[in-house]
Formats: structure tokens, C-alpha cells, sequence
């Protein structure tokens, strides 16, 4: 099982990448226009993968900086973000890479950002739902992309198996 998580890991760090390469290419004007998503611009959805992840990875861990808002501007330039990214890419797989399966069969505490009530829950769907909620908001800044008429890339998971060893035969 931990293959499968090491396999998102991987494919985070890599659709990550890709979508600040994009968003590299935008004006500041473009990079901070409200296009109607959840987050409203490309700024404040790529702060908020971010600020999330470093909420789980807090859960997950014990350790590191977590915002107290899901909403929390953690860097107002792109190049500070994506600095910041590439770092918590880079601790996500390292955290993922040193679960064993003992681990994985383990479960978390932890509270909501929103709320004070305390969660109790088996890691691995925790996992899976934090990788999905990547995603989400991922296809998010793609829509952010597409509706300013830029080229969105690929991001499928299928692109990632094709590049990597996680997708060959």
C-alpha cells in the first residue's frame, strides 16, 4: 500500500511544479484576478494548497508551521511561493517515503482549523483524502488558467505514470 502513496507524493511534487511553471507566465494582474474560484485567483488557490498542506502535514506529524485559516496568504510573491512549495514537496515525500506499513495502519488525532471538536481517524483514507483534495484544487488553478486563455498543462496522473517509473510496465 505505501507504493500507492509514494506514487501521490511523487505526482504532487511533479503537477505542483507544473502549475507554477504555468503561473509563472501570467502578469501580476492575471496571477491575482478573481476568476470565480473557490479561492478566487491563482494566488490565493496556490497559497491555499499550501497553507493546507502544511495543516496535514502539522496532523500528520506534530511538526512544522500551520496556518490557522484556510484562506491564509502565506506568500504575496509567486517566487517566495513557489519556494515554499518546492520545500513542502519536498518534506511531503520525505514524510510519505518513511511510513512503513505499520504506520499506514495507524490513525490520527487532530482538530479542524474551523472548528475545536477533536478527530480521530484511520491514516490511510486521511491520506487519501488529502491527496484528493490536491487535486480538487489543483483542477481549480487549471480552470483559473484556461479561463484566462492561457495554456493549462497537463495534469492528469496518467502524464505523470507516462514520465516516471510509477507508470511503466
Amino acid at each position: 500500500m505505501k507504493d500507492h502513496y509514494v506514487t501521490f507524493a511523487g505526482y504532487n511534487a511533479w503537477a505542483n511544479r507544473r502549475l507554477c511553471d504555468a503561473a509563472a507566465l501570467l502578469s501580476d494582474a492575471e496571477y491575482r484576478a478573481d476568476k470565480g474560484a473557490f479561492f478566487k485567483s491563482m494566488h490565493g488557490t496556490l497559497n491555499h494548497l499550501l497553507a493546507t498542506d502544511r495543516i496535514w502535514m502539522k496532523r500528520f506529524t506534530g511538526e512544522g508551521e500551520a496556518p490557522d485559516r484556510l484562506d491564509a496568504i502565506l506568500h504575496e510573491r509567486l517566487a517566495d511561493l513557489r519556494a515554499a512549495r518546492e520545500a513542502e514537496d519536498r518534506r511531503i515525500v520525505g514524510y510519505i517515503n518513511g511510513l512503513d506499513e505499520a504506520r499506514l495502519a495507524g490513525v490520527i488525532r487532530y482538530r479542524r482549523v474551523s472548528t475545536p471538536e477533536e478527530f480521530v481517524q484511520k491514516l490511510m483514507p486521511a491520506l487519501d483524502h488529502w491527496f484528493n483534495h490536491q487535486t480538487h484544487h489543483r483542477g481549480h488553478a487549471h480552470m483559473i488558467l484556461t479561463s484566462l486563455g492561457k495554456a493549462a498543462p497537463e495534469l492528469d496522473l496518467l502524464y505523470y505514470q507516462r514520465e516516471t517509473e510509477a507508470g511503466r510496465a
